[in-house]
């Protein structure tokens, strides 16, 4: 069995290895007999997207390559192999697309087509047509859209125009010469023949609105002059300061009404919804020129409102502001209506001609400057005093609201323990003007009478710039008015601080007895005719002499003792009446509520002369009070005490009466003739 399993073995490979007998072919025959390409055909396929991409595809039966000829751009061909394929952008239009395949045995054959490329029109044509923010006469244009190669945009404004090309995300501007309404046009390409397009109307306008500036060259600035009132548009004619610009409003008010002025129409409304705040820039040939500012409905004058402002400097840009927070926002306004000087006629000179410009609608008022008179009534303002060396100001509600201050703010000086010094200061917003008037005033509330108090005025660059003066009150717990005699000063100076110590020379405690309240504190150009009466300042003293009596304010002739002040008066008794006297008329009501105790220094040439002090109502003499004291003292100075306790404190006095020996005639002798000073309430 086993040799039979080895023959079997034999013979099979024996066939096996007759089978790989190898064998040589060299007949070609068959490719050259071979048929060519045959059955040839070409796919076109177009992107739809505008972009000219065309993919080639040729088949045939038979072909193993193809060269493609385009049609388009180089004449040379484009070898692919079979089952593959090519790509070409083209233009729109028509071309002849060429396909020669390709046989094994080379043999080729030829295809040709048309191809017909044709792009689509622009889909989802956007225009956007807007007014430029910075000039009205400007307009930009922009476009998106599918499809779309780019875009042609048409103005309108001239005939056969060229258009301006612009690509997406792209905006183009144009600037018109007149305001109408133009029709935009803006052409969205393909990239071929077709096309699509938007025209949007769009009207260029000037409106007339605020803010007034006058610099446009095309609004036209239409005022309407009524009664008098001529305004116009003008070079500006003092560049300088808070206004440089090129044009100004100049108004002249001529011979006419004494409201003469002028109106302008604006474009629309005036919007008062958020500022309520004129602000308008003005020249004024003179301080204290009054402006009347009014706005008014465009067809109902009874729908108004109005505010005037008064001029602060002359031959100066300012700015003069117009408080509308009150007006009604429900109405509308359309018309600005200028009036200068309301109830005074123009003569149309230099005097009556005034500057204006930018006239607009701001938020809030200034701060309010500081500066004289001080008045302390501003809750908006900040009275930056500073306190030095145990000096302290505070602006409060007024304590002591009475008498001759009824206010409701006023100002605390605490005197603490520091420096004999100790005091405050407050710099002003611009230098004091001590040209006209030279006379401070200021009210006073001093827990004692002898209080001394200081105010001083400096220059805040150079404080060796100064000049200060000193006064004593006169009365405890009552408001007075204190009287500063400034007529010596420097007015070559500048002087923009006030100082203000009490009782210069010792410490403060901070006690009550070391607080004062002050206010009002201001220039005039004279000293007040009040109690109490003194003699010390260049007053016209209105003494009115009747029957013999004689009243003067000289020079002390008998400084001595308890009187060395300057100036007393001198009552000489005449010949006449035995009633003989003067009386004075005084500014103000003298305050009995508060003191009944009249006191009066007099020099007597004699021991026991008597003296009537009587009060009197200036208008009506038959309310009066008097009493009469005997001079115990000769040729020396006395302090009399006159009791008032009895008086009517409901009526008011304002007339002092002084009669001397009442019941003797005089003789106009040195016998006769008397020294009066300090006459006070306290």
């Amino acid at each position: 069995m086993r040799y039979m399993k080895y023959i079997t073995l034999f013979f099979l490979m024996a066939v096996i290895a007759i089978g790989c007998k190898k064998e040589k072919y060299e007949d070609t025959s068959f490719v050259e007999a071979a048929n060519g390409p045959d059955s040839l055909s070409v796919l076109f396929e177009i992107t739809q997207d505008n972009s000219g991409l065309v993919t080639i595809t040729p088949n045939g039966v038979g072909a193993v390559k193809y060269d493609v000829y385009y049609g388009h751009g180089p004449a040379t061909a484009t070898t692919i192999d079979a089952g593959k394929n090519t790509t070409h952008i083209y233009p729109e239009g028509v071309f002849n697309v060429r396909i020669v395949a390709y046989a094994v045995n080379g043999k080729t054959k030829e295809l040709t087509r048309q191809l017909t490329v044709s792009f689509r029109a622009p889909a989802n044509l956007q225009v956007n047509v807007t007014a430029d923010p910075a000039n009205n006469y400007r307009v930009n244009v922009s476009a998106s859209a599918l499809y779309e190669t780019n875009f042609r945009v048409y103005f309108g404004h001239v005939p056969n125009e060229v258009p301006v090309s612009f690509l997406e995300g792209q905006t183009v501007s144009h600037l018109y010469s007149a305001t109408g309404t133009y029709n935009v046009r803006v052409v969205a390409l393909s990239g071929g023949a077709a096309t699509t397009e938007q025209t949007v109307p769009f009207t260029i306008v000037d409106p007339l609105l605020l803010p007034l500036t006058f610099q446009s060259t095309t609004l036209n600035y239409n005022w309407s002059n009524f009664d008098g009132g001529n305004m116009t548009t003008v070079n500006n004619p003092n560049p300088g300061g808070i206004n440089t610009s090129t044009k100004v409003a100049k108004m002249v008010k001529s011979p006419g009404q004494p409201w003469g002025g002028s109106l302008i129409a604006l474009s629309s409304a005036i919007d008062f919804s958020t500022n309520k705040i004129f602000r308008v820039k003005v020249f004024s040939p003179r301080v204290g020129a009054k402006m009347l500012l009014k706005v008014e409905n465009a067809t109902n004058a009874g729908i108004n409102f109005e505010r005037e402002a008064t001029t602060t400097i002359a031959n100066q840009w300012e700015y003069l502001y117009f408080d509308y927070s009150t007006i009604n926002t429900a109405q509308s306004y359309h018309k600005i209506i200028v009036i200068w000087e309301l109830g005074t006629p123009g003569d149309g000179s230099a005097n009556f001609t005034f500057h204006m410009d930018d006239f607009e609608l701001v938020a809030s008022l200034p701060p309010a400057p500081l500066s004289l008179p001080l008045t302390f009534e501003s809750t908006t303002t900040t009275f930056g005093w500073f306190d030095f060396d145990g000096g302290q100001v505070t602006v409060i509600n007024n304590p002591q609201s009475s008498g001759i201050n009824t206010s409701s703010r006023v100002c605390r000086m605490v005197k603490n323990p520091g420096q004999p010094w100790g005091g405050s200061f407050l710099t002003l917003s611009s230098a004091m003007d001590f040209s006209t008037n030279k006379v401070f005033r200021m009210k006073v509330f001093s827990p004692r009478a002898g209080a001394k108090v200081l105010l001083k005025v400096e220059n805040s660059a150079n404080a060796g710039q100064n000049f200060e003066k000193e006064v004593v009150t006169t009365m405890a717990n009552n408001w007075e008015d204190l009287v500063f005699d400034y007529s010596g000063i420097n007015t070559a100076n500048t002087y923009n601080r006030v100082v203000l110590i009490f009782d210069l020379g010792t410490p403060g405690d901070g006690s009550a007895n070391f607080t004062f309240l002050f206010d009002d504190i201001r220039l005039t150009n004279s000293f007040p005719v009040a109690i109490p009466l003194n003699f010390e300042y260049p007053v016209t003293y209105g003494w009115f002499d009747f029957d013999g009596g004689n009243m003067t304010v000289i020079n002390n002739p008998q400084s001595g003792g308890i009187n060395t002040s300057a100036k007393v008066a001198r009552m000489v008794k005449n010949p006449g009446q035995p009633w003989g006297g003067s009386f004075l008329t005084l500014s103000q009501p003298m305050p009995f509520s508060l003191s009944r105790t009249f006191r009066m220094k007099v020099f007597s040439p004699r021991a026991n002369a008597k003296v009537l002090l009587k009060v009197e109502n200036s208008a009506n003499s038959g309310i009066n009070f008097e009493r009469e004291v005997t001079i115990g003292t000769a040729n020396a100075w006395v302090d009399l005490t006159i009791d008032y306790t009895g008086i009517n404190t409901a009526n008011t006095y304002d007339r002092i009466v002084l009669i001397f020996d009442l019941g003797t005639p005089g003789d106009g002798s040195a016998n006769y003739t008397f020294l009066v000073d300090d006459i006070r309430l306290q």
